[in-house]
């Protein structure tokens, strides 16, 4: 095979190519888009907005008399909640935000008022058992006071339990958002480098077939 043949096979190759990854950085742009709009449009449907920068502040100063850490200072990455002080919640990275630092922030403070810090639904489930035994030991006794008193602990395990069940399913809801959208993002990255290979491509093919041609009209091997 000659030289000609083999820079026209492969340059052609190339151009073929070129064309099959525009064709797949479009679907994949198109999926981003998609992803990008469909968790924009359900996040508005939910009307979650951001506490504003004054609710922040009147919340610190409420909490730092108990003793937790300021909203914006609790977790790494907490920070935020300043940043998006005020706006509407519609995009998937709000959806961490507001899932991770605001929701879990204060599901952990209420289990920490509750007097059962670092419980979550889950756990809540066995405390809530051990409580309910406890409860029926104390009236098989007659001790009326620690009955009482461990029914006014089951009653609160129960109501923060409630509590963590709401706040957690909002967050799964918002957090499988987020995930969606990354999902979204990747997409819209790998597009870009579809067209960017398919320029490239492109600019070799004609590179190729240019080559092929001079070889010919000059009748030289290059």
């Amino acid at each position: 095979m000659s030289r000609k043949q083999l820079d026209v096979l492969f340059s052609g190759g190339a151009i073929v190519l070129a064309i099959l990854m525009l064709v797949l950085g479009y679907v994949l742009g198109d999926q981003a888009a998609f992803a990008d709009d469909y968790v924009k449009e359900q996040l508005s449907e939910q009307k979650i907005k951001f506490a504003t920068q004054e609710e922040l502040d009147k919340d610190e100063a409420a909490e730092a008399n108990q003793k937790f850490a300021k909203v914006t200072e609790w977790k790494e990455g907490s920070k935020c909640l300043e940043e998006n002080a005020g706006k509407d919640l519609t995009t998937g990275k709000q959806a961490e935000c507001y899932g991770n630092f605001y929701i879990g922030m204060h599901m952990a403070r209420s289990a920490a008022n509750a007097g059962f810090e670092g419980a979550t639904y889950a756990t809540l489930g066995a405390t809530r058992t051990a409580l309910s035994a406890e409860v029926a030991a104390a009236k098989a006794k007659n001790d009326t006071a620690a009955a009482d008193a461990a029914q006014k602990k089951l009653d609160s395990a129960t109501s923060l339990r409630s509590t963590m069940q709401t706040g957690e399913t909002l967050r799964g809801l918002l957090l499988t958002s987020y995930g969606f959208s990354i999902f979204g993002d990747k997409a819209a990255l790998a597009a870009t480098v579809c067209y960017l290979g398919a320029a490239l491509l492109v600019i070799l093919g004609i590179a190729g077939f240019v080559h092929a041609f001079v070889w010919s009209k000059n009748g030289k091997t290059a």
